[in-house]
């Protein structure tokens, strides 16, 4: 079995990314670092491949962005415009530009990942989802090429990241819903295999939990994706098996299926609801929705700065960064129920 790049790293407790700077004679790694790397790359016999080294050399000065959708879902949600509008900003102002690719499937990532490897077009690579058993996450890893995500990574040694704290997020939304005398609380999540999604769903769970609410299975959907449809039919759901006086959603869009179906049933100005996004319809809404305001943008922003600390070697480059988040009240939630 050949030894890696992430082999060397765990081995000197580095970052791949330190382990291909020593390699690269980088002047900003100290000299003690360098002489362990060095030890263990000659004791593990590792040789780094022809790609690695033209990357160590060769600088782009363009970054590369995987969008997890086909171009003609992505303007469906706004998060992905906000999040790139931040992504761009910064980039333009380091003089770096954007290459952008469309995968529809897991599979499709990571093959345009590679490309974007072999292909030496970039000298790091963005994400704009996080989930569980990452494939794209393991990949980049192991070749030991910078790359930074947006959204917590189930392991985060090692990897740069941006995101909110979802949970404390989820965690206070639905707390501020308790003690407007709200008991009986829907959930509509997305997909579980998003780490954000599972973190609000804990933030939802504990808050119950802490003002002894039991937490009722029958009003937790979590649903494939991030969009109106799944949100009115978890609706139609929660509403035949409870006629509950709330509902969190994990994204504006759900909100927005979820007040289609309160509406169709005239039900629409006695069920508060929360989403999650602030994305500009929210506010047109009838009601008009309250929110969580992500800060999209600011995620895109740091992300981009991230990695490019960290391309440039910047003494004071962070590992992660957490974006506050903002809780916005509209007439969606302004009706006491006791």
């Amino acid at each position: 079995m050949n030894t890696t790049i992430k082999d060397v790293a765990r081995e000197a407790n580095v970052s791949p990314s330190t382990v291909s700077r020593v390699l690269a004679g980088s002047p900003r790694i100290s000299n003690e670092t360098k002489e362990r790397v060095l030890e263990i790359v000659k004791r593990l016999n590792y040789h780094p491949n022809a790609i690695a080294r033209s990357l160590a050399n060769n600088v782009t000065k363009t970054l590369g962005l995987v969008l997890p959708s086909g171009e003609e879902d992505l303007f469906k949600n706004p998060f992905f415009i906000q999040a790139m509008t931040g992504i761009s900003i910064y980039a333009q102002n380091m003089g770096y530009s954007i290459m952008y690719t469309f995968g529809k499937s897991e599979d499709e990532e990571l093959a345009f990942i590679s490309n974007y490897i072999n292909s030496k077009n970039v000298d790091g690579i963005i994400l704009l989802t996080s989930k569980s058993k990452d494939k794209r996450i393991q990949y980049l890893n192991e070749k030991g090429f910078p790359f930074v995500v947006i959204g917590r990574p189930e392991a985060q040694e090692n990897v740069l990241w941006v995101d909110n704290d979802n949970y404390k997020a989820m965690f206070e939304a639905v707390n501020y819903l308790i003690n407007k005398g709200h008991r009986d609380i829907g959930f509509i999540g997305g997909s579980e295999e998003r780490n954000m999604s599972k973190d609000r769903l804990r933030g939802y769970r504990d808050a119950l939990y802490k003002s002894s609410i039991e937490v009722d299975s029958n009003l937790i959907y979590e649903m494939n994706d991030f969009n109106e449809e799944c949100g009115y039919e978890a609706s139609v759901r929660i509403l035949q098996y409870k006629k509950v006086t709330a509902i969190v959603t994990t994204d504006d869009l759900l909100a927005f299926g979820a007040n289609k179906r309160m509406k169709e049933v005239n039900v629409n100005k006695d069920i508060s609801i929360i989403g999650f996004n602030n994305i500009p319809l929210a506010q047109y809404q009838d009601p008009p929705l309250s929110t969580v305001d992500i800060n999209a943008k600011q995620l895109g922003y740091y992300a981009t700065k991230i990695l490019i600390d960290s391309l440039e070697s910047k003494e004071d480059s962070l590992n992660y960064h957490i974006v506050e988040t903002k809780f916005i009240e509209r007439e969606s939630t302004r009706v006491s129920h006791k």
